[in-house]
């Protein structure tokens, strides 16, 4: 059998994967191991989830607060002219939200601090809120302006008659209203064989019809033609189940938006493959004669 090479996937390995790309684009592999000096901390607040960013950015906020709250309680709560002193909880407000006035140099001033240690701790607040409002603000300016792909793909690859012969096919479209160029795809099948016994896996690039487009503002769909040459061809359904066959989908293009060139990658099993069928339309002109993309119906398809 051909040597294959490995693109960075590995081809040797023991137990049974689900997959090596998931639909999301997040590689299928988890590191053990890593200590807390590893961990990029800029890195990982830029690239976490919005909703877990928004957590730890007011968690953040409330545990520095809390924690000076604390420390004015501990200097004494008198020492906050204005403050209520009447009940534990009542203090504790003051002090709190004389805490947020101070860390975020708002100061209403309906509580002062009374007193050298009680100003050096508000001075030292200040200076710690100016510092962590600009750290702050440089994560949302770098989430704001990071380069991403915002593309969708079709959620199964279609074998549809092309030509004189059968093609593997999916389609994607950009989702943002930024224009994409030089678009361009790569496709890898990634299938499992038994070598000296042990499964291996193999990788053999799928040869597009059309590897590239200058622009993408319609859907555009990616055919790999079935021809003899290619790793597809006499391959049925069950041929495939049993190879655990995978395309792996490689997307770069040039964001107009952010200047920037993104990428994009998703995988297709061969549970998701529809046989003899092909895509339904997903644009048409309207009574003004503009194209009207519908990208909700990137992902059906009829016999």
């Amino acid at each position: 059998m051909e040597e294959s090479f490995d693109p960075g996937l590995t081809k040797t390995y023991g137990g049974e994967l689900r997959r090596i790309i998931n639909k999301d684009g997040t590689f299928n592999v988890r590191h053990h191991g890593r200590t807390l000096s590893d961990m990029h901390l800029y890195q990982f607040l830029v690239s976490v989830s919005w909703p877990v960013f928004a957590l730890i950015l007011t968690g953040g906020y409330v545990a520095m607060n809390g924690v000076f709250a604390l420390a004015y309680l501990a200097l004494g709560v008198d020492h906050l002219h204005g403050a209520l002193i009447i009940g534990s909880m009542e203090r504790f407000l003051s002090a709190f939200f004389f805490s947020t006035q101070t860390f975020t140099t708002v100061g209403y001033g309906t509580i002062a601090p009374e007193g050298t240690w009680t100003n050096l701790l508000a001075s030292f607040e200040a200076l710690v809120g100016l510092l962590s409002l600009a750290i702050a603000t440089g994560l949302l300016y770098g989430r704001f302006s990071r380069a991403t792909a915002r593309l969708v793909f079709s959620d199964s690859m279609v074998v549809a008659p092309y030509r004189e012969t059968k093609a593997l096919m999916f389609r994607v479209a950009n989702r943002r209203a930024s224009n994409m160029m030089e678009v361009e795809a790569q496709l890898l099948l990634m299938t499992v064989v038994s070598v000296n016994g042990q499964p291996t896996r193999r990788y053999d690039p799928l040869p597009l019809e059309i590897p590239s487009v200058h622009f993408l503002p319609l859907t555009w769909t990616v055919v790999h033609a079935i021809k003899p040459s290619s790793p597809l061809f006499g391959k049925s359904a069950e041929d495939l189940a049993s190879l655990q066959a995978e395309v792996l989908v490689l997307l770069k293009g040039y964001d107009d938006a952010f200047r920037q060139t993104v990428h994009a990658r998703t995988s297709y099993r061969y549970d998701e493959f529809a046989w003899n069928r092909r895509f339904a339309p997903a644009f048409h002109v309207d009574t003004q004669g503009g194209m009207i993309v519908n990208l909700g119906l990137i992902h059906t398809f009829e016999e």
